[in-house]
């Protein structure tokens, strides 16, 4: 079945909101690094303009600026109502208002759009679905950052995160998730199932960061060959 951009919901967030989510220290930043389902974010494009190297793998990568353009604007009229529909179910600290998290996520995307045809060119974002498998070789990356994408979207299914994760940990020494929650909020019903299959081959660790708009999402499952 042909991937359709109507049907992806891109929302994209910054560096600041990255570094947090994946508590990543300045050691962290000068890692090999690539991102797993980066969609519009502009971890990768503020990361270039730091003089950091970042790849960014997603399936919408396929689509033109235009394209990606507007779809983008479709997709924050939805998001922004849904969020005002919904709004206790976020945590307004550091985001004040719904006004305030607009700003920041178109902001972050109209960066994204900024960089895109000049990281395509030099393949810092790659079109690319998974679990299907890379191009990329075995530990090609130290450090792979999964943003809302594995266990966000828990109904994708047991058997797709499996696959997933053995293609990102073939191609990375570690791997990092965040949310541990789904779009209701809630932990996925198979996360113990997903713990014991990670653990019979690599080191896992769920660790609270400092990052929390989703209320109760402030950590991260870290994975470690």
């Amino acid at each position: 079945m042909a991937f359709k951009l109507n049907g992806v919901v891109p929302w994209g967030r910054t560096r600041n909101e990255y570094e947090k989510m994946f508590d990543l220290t300045e050691a962290d930043r000068n890692k090999r690094i690539i991102g797993f389902g980066d969609g519009p974010a502009s971890f990768n494009a503020e990361m270039y303009a730091m003089g950091k190297h970042v790849i960014s793998l997603d399936p919408i990568y396929q689509f033109t600026t235009a394209q990606l353009q507007k779809r983008i604007g479709e997709t924050c009229v939805e998001v922004i109502a849904q969020t005002k529909a919904n709004q206790g179910n976020f945590v307004w600290d550091t985001i004040k208002s719904v006004n305030q998290l607009q700003e920041i996520r178109m902001g972050a995307m109209t960066r994204f759009l900024a960089d895109y045809e000049l990281g395509l060119a030099q393949k810092r974002y790659v079109a690319h679905s998974l679990p299907g498998k890379t191009d990329f070789t075995d530990n090609e990356f130290e450090l792979g950052l999964c943003s809302h994408f594995l266990l966000l979207y828990a109904g994708l299914g047991l058997d797709f995160h499996k696959a997933a994760i053995n293609e990102m940990m073939r191609i990375c020494k570690e791997v990092r998730i965040f949310p541990i929650l789904t779009l209701n909020g809630q932990k996925p019903d198979f996360l113990a199932e997903f713990l014991f299959f990670l653990n019979k081959d690599y080191q896992t660790q769920i660790k609270t960061v400092g990052y929390e708009f989703q209320k109760g999402g402030n950590e991260m499952l870290v994975i470690v060959k």
